[in-house]
């Protein structure tokens, strides 16, 4: 408890020290409140700080509370439909650079996880940490066989740290929807729990071991991204040890034009990996800030990235995997209708939202955006804008694309800094358009089908009952409908609902007959099960046609 009200003291003296008590309750029903914090003596020694611009401030603020509010920054930098431009484009500078721990306590940390010494587990050991970050840091090691690796360590006590911090962000967060005239939009809860999702994520080092090997075996052989590998014998929950790779960090820029790296085939690269990622693995590398990409100096003629730090990835649904490829695609052929029609058929606005205006609403965001050449045009500027139109029309922010977004801006980003005449549409339109192909495939649309095959057999038997009760309850909104009583056109209904039932039942013993054969059939003869697939997809059709008209 003593441990909550210091803590709690230290973030007021900070609010105080950075003026954000003005920022947050100015105009805000609560805005008498400021006069509480006019006696603190912070306030009065800190006039260089608190006349600093507001987003500088909340930045530094965050700093200053420590690692678990820099986190939350970050993360809250990736919501830019949330945030003003100036404090998201703030927010975006906070850098993971925290001050390393005791590396005694890494090492004992080391030692009781591995349940060895450190000479016994590994040939040489790097006291002097390489990196370090909010969650942990890392060291370098070598193991008997001469393998250089590295050995990442979570904090000490960072569990308890995360706990009573987002104890108290749950408290500022109530506070801020009662007095924030936009706390309710803002969803000050959810963007916390979102937060504490992300990061008790980042605190399961064996997860992070599993998503690298899922990206190393995704990119396996390629020659555009290499994954280090994970040695598992000496990975736990606390401490990961893998390889260590030896490439230029992303930012130095000098160090690859001194030996000759073709910057653009570099820039080019990490898009197409995005959209590798996105739209042939479904399965993305979500923390791409530039402290966790390096380029190996071995192929500059053929840049290849190198990634670390997995303990952030994405991947979406089929259907939001859909409507993104064909959204991008709507966006840059110009057909605003079909983008506002997309939104809707998404859920992502309100389903009863007219598509005429929200349709207008973007045409008249992404029209002075297009009249720049397409090389110029920015994703990620599209985006933000897109965030402002969908305030008015209540798009719900979709968690499964934050991290999609966040990717999609650090990606974008980081190729525009290393070639700044990168044409990111042109690089990407042609994935874009094999996607979509490929999505829409006779052959891949039935495959889908006949994999969900067994799932709907098993619910099959159910049918019957299902359709019965179906036909019972629309007869039923007949004869009992708006005026309270048996309508006069029952009878006129009957034979329709008898239609309806015949058409059903055809539809069902086409669909069945599709599904068995395609089942039974598809590893012996594709072009049969295919052919057989089709008819079960018209049976589905028929039947959703007939439902349509009932």
């Amino acid at each position: 408890m003593l441990g909550h009200v210091a803590r709690f003291a230290k973030i007021q003296r900070v609010v105080v020290k950075y003026a954000l008590e003005d920022l947050f309750l100015d105009n805000s029903p609560a805005r008498a409140l400021r006069y509480l914090f006019v006696l603190s003596p912070t306030r009065w020694v800190s006039a260089e700080t608190r006349s600093m611009p507001r987003g500088q401030r909340i930045r530094l603020a965050l700093e200053e509370l420590g690692p678990v509010f820099v986190k939350l920054g970050q993360v809250l930098s990736t919501r830019r439909d949330l945030l003003p431009d100036d404090i998201g484009d703030e927010l975006t500078l906070l850098q993971d650079k925290v001050k390393p721990f005791d590396s005694e306590l890494a090492r004992q940390q080391i030692e009781t996880s591995l349940n060895d010494s450190v000479e016994v587990l590994f040939k040489s050991f790097e006291m002097a940490p390489i990196a370090s970050a909010s969650i942990a840091q890392v060291h370098g090691a070598v193991l008997h066989n001469n393998t250089q690796v590295v050995v990442k360590v979570l904090r000490p006590g960072i569990r308890e740290t995360i706990g009573r911090d987002i104890s108290l962000m749950y408290v500022l967060a109530n506070m801020v929807s009662a007095v924030l005239h936009d706390g309710r939009r803002l969803r000050p809860k959810e963007v916390v729990a979102e937060y504490e999702r992300t990061i008790y994520g980042e605190l399961d080092l064996v997860a992070e071991a599993t998503n690298a090997v899922v990206l190393r075996n995704n990119f396996k052989g390629s020659k555009e991204l290499y994954i280090p590998e994970i040695y598992w014998d000496m990975t736990r929950s606390d401490v990961m040890v893998q390889e260590r790779i030896s490439g230029i960090p992303i930012r130095d820029t000098e160090a690859m034009q001194a030996i000759g790296m073709d910057m653009k085939k570099l820039a080019e690269h990490g898009v197409e990996i995005f959209y590798t990622q996105v739209f042939d693995h479904n399965f993305f590398h979500a923390d791409m800030h530039p402290g966790n990409i390096f380029v190996s100096r071995d192929t500059p003629d053929h840049p290849q990235y190198i990634a670390v730090d997995f303990g952030i990835v994405g991947s979406l649904t089929d259907e939001d995997q859909r409507y993104i490829g064909e959204n991008l695609l709507a966006f840059f052929q110009r057909d605003y209708r079909r983008v506002a029609q997309l939104h809707i058929d998404s859920g992502w606005v309100p389903r009863d939202t007219r598509v005429s205006e929200l349709e207008a609403g973007v045409r008249a965001v992404c029209e002075p955006i297009f009249d720049k050449p397409l090389s110029e045009i920015s994703f990620g500027e599209v985006l933000l804008q897109l965030f402002h139109v969908a305030r008015r029309f209540e798009m719900e922010v979709q968690p499964q694309l934050v991290l999609l977004q966040k990717t999609l801006l650090n990606i974008e980003g980081l190729g525009r800094q290393l070639y700044p005449e990168l044409d990111i549409w042109a690089t990407g339109k042609p994935f874009l358009q094999r996607w979509v192909v490929k999505s829409n495939n006779p052959k891949t649309v039935i495959k889908r089908f006949v994999d969900q095959a067994p799932a709907i057999l098993k619910a099959m038997p159910e049918m019957p009952m299902l359709i019965h009760d179906y036909l019972k309850f629309q007869n039923q909104a007949v004869n009992y409908g708006a005026a309270g009583h048996v309508g006069k056109n029952t009878m006129l209904e009957l034979p329709q609902s008898f239609a309806l039932r015949s058409s059903i039942t055809g539809a069902s013993l086409v669909i069945v007959a599709g599904l068995l054969g395609s089942a039974s059939m598809i590893s012996a003869d594709g072009d049969i099960a295919w052919w057989i697939g089709v008819i079960g997809l018209a049976g589905v059709g028929f039947l959703l046609a007939g439902l349509r008209r009932r």
